[in-house]
């Protein structure tokens, strides 16, 4: 019985590894391991994403996830690039206007990073107020919010036939501006404290417009608010700006393709409510990343983030572990769902099967009993034992020896071989 048991705990152990290997394998596909590395569009270099690629790129590192930033000096390259899925681009920044979920459906949005005022800067002895004032004046447009100036421009009745315009990157923009090769420039989303925008706010050569009519454009221009731009908050010591400011401003967002992976997501997610969480000039704390955008679908992963914090694994865990613990815990699901059952029906089922063949022998052995109900010669007597014997060898090799139906059924053979001893040895007297 002890030899029986064994080898039942061994075909229990057995099937239990088959069925976490192939929960493991079903895993490794389902559940697979995030990348170690991805790419991130930023824009020109020195433009207006380029701090932020960096620092977001220290955030990653934290994690040992290595993020590659890709640079580029075409206007809506980055666009391009991202809905490009053999480009290796898995997450971008944008500008209000540069797609959206109808032009671009593989994009998921991780939520708007911040009000971005459209810097306004002039160069002229009289304080321009209205954008109308722009006829006549050599106007540059960073590339990436060139679409959206260009129709708010129109709204005022300034287009390429009354004015001339570029559409030089930042650093090429403000050179010229300086050197007085252009009247106006355009600046999207340059974060305030970066050189670019202090240089030119500290410049007297140049202004910093306040639009008068802020109100009304952000009014027909849905993607635009309001900004206000607070007196003395540049320098309170020599009141820069000297009177608050009015601009109108956009959200930036962040985006990546929906087929990045899930952790990833989440990382990046944590990067932007570290980064962007805080109070600012334009902010309040906990403002930003929103958990809705207005132009695309929102990745789930980033709303379950930003409504309920880290997860318990990510509280407790090194990034790159979080995958194997999932993996593990599907396994334990597995072990309590499928191995349990098959330690407790497998029993069972292996008692069935002998049982099923000691019943086939036993049938076997009823068609002998047959036999002998007819008169038989020596020959078919000893050809009636061969069978018999036949049957005790296939008893004989079955586990379950100690089972009453194996006890009956041998007890039958023995009387049948003295049976058929008793009728041959008659027949050969």
């Amino acid at each position: 019985m002890g030899g029986l048991d064994t080898r039942a705990v061994f075909r229990g152990l057995a099937a239990a590894i088959g069925v976490l290997a192939l929960v493991w394998l079903a895993l490794w596909y389902f559940i697979p391991a995030p990348p170690t590395s991805l790419t991130l569009s930023v824009g020109p270099k020195g433009g207006a994403f380029d701090q932020l690629g960096e620092l977001y790129r220290q955030k990653l590192a934290s994690h040992h996830v290595t993020l590659n930033l890709r640079y580029f000096d075409v206007g809506n390259e980055g666009v391009r690039l991202i809905n490009n899925p053999k480009s290796g681009v898995s997450a971008a920044f944008f500008f209000t206007g540069q797609t959206n979920a109808a032009e671009s459906p593989d994009l998921l949005s991780l939520g708007r990073i911040d009000n971005a005022p459209l810097w306004i800067f002039y160069r002229a002895a009289v304080p321009i107020d209205r954008l109308a004032h722009l006829k006549g004046k050599k106007i540059n447009v960073s590339p990436g919010v060139a679409k959206l100036v260009g129709e708010i421009l129109a709204a005022h009745g300034v287009n390429a036939g009354n004015a001339t315009i570029s559409a030089l990157l930042i650093p090429a923009a403000v050179k010229a501006l300086r050197n007085g090769d252009v009247d106006v420039v355009f600046l999207p989303a340059v974060p305030m404290d970066s050189p670019v925008i202090q240089s030119l706010l500290h410049d007297p050569r140049v202004g910093l417009m306040s639009v008068t009519q802020a109100d009304a454009i952000t009014r027909l221009f849905p993607a635009l608010h309001r900004l206000v731009l607070p007196q003395g908050v540049i320098d309170l010591e020599n009141d820069i700006p000297a009177a608050d400011v009015n601009l109108i401003g956009s959200s930036n967002v962040v985006v990546v393709r929906k087929d990045l992976h899930p952790e990833l997501i989440y990382l990046l997610a944590q990067t932007l409510k570290e980064v962007h969480g805080g109070a600012g000039i334009f902010q309040n704390a906990g403002e930003f990343p929103t958990q809705v955008d207005p132009e695309f679908p929102m990745a789930q992963e980033a709303v379950d983030y930003y409504r309920n914090g880290p997860s318990f694994l990510q509280r407790y865990l090194p990034f790159w572990m979080i995958n194997y613990a999932k993996r593990l815990a599907a396994i334990i699901v597995a072990a309590v769902a499928v191995v349990i059952p098959i330690f407790t029906y497998a029993p069972r089922l292996y008692h069935w099967l002998i049982g099923a063949r000691l019943m086939k022998l036993y049938r076997r052995l009823r068609d002998i009993e047959a036999e002998l109900e007819a008169q038989l010669t020596a020959a078919q007597i000893e050809a009636v034992q061969e069978k018999l014997e036949g049957i005790y060898r296939a008893a004989r090799i079955l586990p379950m020896r100690h089972s009453d139906l194996f006890i009956n059924l041998m007890t039958h053979i023995r009387l049948m071989r003295m049976e058929l001893a008793a009728r041959l040895a008659l027949v050969r007297d």
